[in-house]
């Protein structure tokens, strides 16, 4: 009974198990060998759509972009994966509210998240032109309300526009500069965002003053913050301001990069002083072109203030005070006329004088402090006009040496 049972249980599988061994053995070796049964999936082809992307919910989005890259067909695959729902679900989290989850702390885990991701599409994308890459990415993301400039009830309290800006930022990192005005403009047809420009910077400081902060947090989280090289930030920068003149990107640079609290304050006048020293410290051609305009527009009193104002920084932060006097002889080529020009030199020497008289008289009626500013403000003056006028001699009598 035993032997028995032991003979029919050691032939009769045994036979079966060689039989099915040496087909699977025939069958491998086919698909080794065989070059029509290979194709780019490689082994996946024998797997279904459905199970290939079961095994995609296993791993990682770093992993995935990986496997994106091993062949054209995997990558249409993964592609498709993308645009379903359960891929959807899986790649676009929304968590933009819930920064503070255990073991997430400060959101950098969707952060990093975004990153991935937006590797995993740069590479799915690689071989289309970038109008269409830029089509299809617009269309898997198009669904996330809080990246959109007026799409978060709460934009101050979300992560979705910092998402959206290291995504980009993944994304378009080694693009070159044509690729990224590409991007640029087709981010302000998506978002309107000259029409909202417009908008800001012809109203009155705080008149619009939530899409104020909108523009703010747009710009600077999507186009602005997430660069590592100055070059890059400055690039897109200068696609924000390109467009408007200089007053409106003035206004604009006070709402991207002004304090959030004050966006519906208008400002104080600033002192003269001051902004000669903002002048000088934004370089030549900037404070050329801002006294060039002055010059055009007919305005030579306030043009030659300045200049009494340029001279008195040169004097009391020790810069070259030849580079006032070469920057007051380069304005005065704007002006269209002799009589122009002369008159402009004329209002230079009266706002020395004027300026002088007035702070001797602020000496002179004993309102001192202990500082004893006024007194000081007046040698600083009084020097800066002898310096001034010393780099003016020196110029003419230079010129007439090489006439002679």
């Amino acid at each position: 009974m035993t032997s028995t049972a032991r003979t029919s249980y050691t032939l009769i599988p045994n036979q079966k198990y060689r039989r099915s061994n040496r087909h699977s053995r025939q069958h491998c070796e086919v698909m080794d060998t065989d070059p029509q049964s290979l194709s780019t999936l490689g082994y996946f082809k024998t797997l279904p759509l459905e199970i290939f992307q079961m095994l995609l919910n296993y791993l990682s989005v770093k992993d995935i972009s990986m496997l994106c890259m091993v062949s054209k067909t995997i990558s249409n695959r993964l592609i498709t994966y993308i645009s379903t729902p359960s891929g959807n679900r899986r790649l676009l989290l929304q968590d933009f509210h819930n920064i503070e989850l255990p073991g997430k702390r400060d959101g950098s885990y969707i952060l990093e998240h975004y990153r991935s991701l937006g590797l995993l599409l740069k590479r799915c994308t690689l071989l289309l032109p970038t109008k269409d890459r830029l089509k299809y990415i617009h269309k898997i993301l198009s669904e996330v309300s809080c990246f959109k400039l007026n799409g978060c009830p709460s934009p101050l309290h979300c992560l979705g526009l910092q998402c959206y800006g290291v995504f980009l930022q993944i994304l378009t990192a080694g693009w070159d500069e044509l690729e990224c005005h590409r991007v640029f403009n087709f981010l302000c047809e998506l978002s309107n965002l000259p029409r909202k420009v417009q908008t800001v910077v012809s109203s009155k400081p705080g008149s619009a003053r939530k899409l104020e902060l909108r523009i703010r947090l747009f710009c600077r989280s999507v186009l602005l913050n997430h660069w590592i090289h100055r070059s890059d930030s400055a690039f897109w920068l200068t696609r924000i301001l390109k467009p408007w003149p200089m007053v409106n990107q003035a206004r604009l640079l006070y709402i991207i990069f002004g304090p959030v609290s004050s966006l519906d304050v208008v400002p104080r006048e600033w002192l003269m002083e001051n902004n000669a020293r903002l002048l000088i410290l934004s370089g030549n051609n900037i404070c050329f072109t801002f006294m060039a305009s002055k010059a055009v527009n007919g305005r030579a009193f306030e043009l030659a203030r300045l200049v009494v104002f340029l001279a008195l920084v040169c004097e009391k932060d020790l810069y070259c005070m030849d580079w006032a006097v070469k920057m007051m002889q380069k304005v005065c080529k704007v002006f269209s006329t002799p009589g122009e020009r002369n008159n402009f030199l004329q209002s230079v020497e009266n706002a020395f004088a004027h300026m002088i008289m007035d702070m001797l008289q602020a000496v002179l009626s004993g309102d001192r402090d202990e500082e004893d500013i006024s007194f000081l403000n007046l040698f600083h003056l009084v020097n800066a006009q002898a310096n001034f006028h010393k780099e003016i001699l020196y110029l003419t009598m230079r010129s007439n040496s090489n006439t002679v």
